[in-house]
């Protein structure tokens, strides 16, 4: 690995971490406005854009089969999503969203994503400069 190279890798681990372990206290507080563990609200909101087979939900839920069987089946109890036959591979489940479901998953996505108390640590120049060099980056 060259040696400018590593810099950069250290920059993203850090910013990895800083933003993964910072987000627990929104995943808990969405977790709670749902009424649903977290991974079922993240199923939830993959959901809003539209159907999906459980081959392609486990995908975008980042979950095997299992796993994602079980999630289906949770919300499937509650009422908050449908499973019906793929209409072109008899093999495949369709889910979807019911009423209820998208009802849960709009309480669950208007929880505010604060930002971490941590921030508070950087004076009003250094969130500006992070503000451009994340705009740098996402441009």
């Amino acid at each position: 690995m060259s040696a400018s190279r590593k810099p950069r890798d250290r920059a993203w681990q850090q910013l990895v971490s800083f933003v993964m372990d910072s987000r627990w206290d929104w995943r808990r507080r969405m977790s709670e406005a749902a009424g649903l563990p977290f991974s079922r609200v993240r199923a939830l909101d993959r959901l809003r854009r539209g159907p999906l087979t459980l081959r392609d939900l486990a995908e975008v839920i980042g979950t095997d089969a299992p796993a994602t069987t079980t999630i289906v089946n949770d919300l499937h109890e509650r009422g908050l999503v449908t499973r019906k036959e793929h209409p072109e591979d008899r093999r495949a489940k369709v889910v979807s969203l019911t009423p209820e479901g998208r009802k849960v998953i709009e309480v669950a996505k208007a929880v505010n994503d604060r930002a971490p108390a941590i921030l508070e640590r950087l004076d009003a120049d250094e969130v500006g400069q992070l503000l451009r060099l994340l705009g740098k980056l996402t441009s």
